[in-house]
């Protein structure tokens, strides 16, 4: 059955680091862009990142301010979601979700995503 298992959430305090990693199993991720979603309390999901399905494109939503990284290894059937100098705000339930196209045109279409993640909580506080 096709699925994709994260890992890496947490507590974490402003100013520090987590990585997520999505690993996928029953497809081949090799042919799907893999988007980053977060849903913070009270609001809607958001799509906050994107790769290609060869990893050589990378989108990213203005509000990260360059803090995170997205990247992706084919080989391991997995992605990952580097997250630095965490910031209260981005407290939420972090989503990866795989997308049946090479390319992240439109990455932020819930909608247009085959297979999700179960979800993660991330949680920024001192």
């Amino acid at each position: 059955q096709p699925q994709l298992v994260e890992s890496g959430g947490g507590l974490v305090q402003p100013g520090g680091s987590l990585r997520l990693s999505c690993a996928a199993s029953g497809f081949t991720l090799d042919y799907y862009a893999i988007g980053w979603f977060r849903q913070a309390p009270g609001k809607e999901r958001e799509g906050i990142s994107c790769i290609s399905s060869s990893g050589g494109s990378r989108e990213y939503a203005r509000s990260l301010n360059g803090r995170f990284a997205i990247s992706r290894d084919n080989t391991k059937h997995t992605a990952y979601l580097q997250m630095n100098s965490l910031k209260p705000e981005d407290t939420g339930i972090y989503y990866c979700a795989a997308v049946p196209s090479p390319y992240c045109t439109g990455y932020v279409e819930i909608n247009e995503y085959d297979y999700w993640s179960q979800g993660t909580q991330v949680t920024v506080s001192s």
